[in-house]
């Protein structure tokens, strides 16, 4: 499974939060997975009028399934 929020860090409240068992088509490579979930976390940040986040790894290098969550994030229109 593959989780991403969108933070405020002021506060300390999640805004919005996206994570692979949520997506009905599970079928596919992680990375499919992944970049979906990207999209579904940059749909929920639109829908709150989200559009600038800074991009938090969490020591995880960026690369692999990491990279594609943030380009399916990027493709739904956040930016960072």
């Amino acid at each position: 499974d593959i989780y991403a929020q969108i933070i405020d860090d002021e506060k300390g409240v999640t805004l919005v939060a996206a994570d692979s068992r949520s997506i009905r088509e599970k079928k596919g490579l992680n990375m499919t997975v992944a970049r979906k979930t990207g999209e579904l976390l940059g749909k929920k940040a639109q829908e709150k009028k989200i559009v600038r986040v800074v991009f938090d790894r969490g020591g995880y290098r960026y690369h692999g399934r990491i990279k594609a969550l943030a380009e399916g994030a990027r493709e739904s229109g956040l930016k960072f």
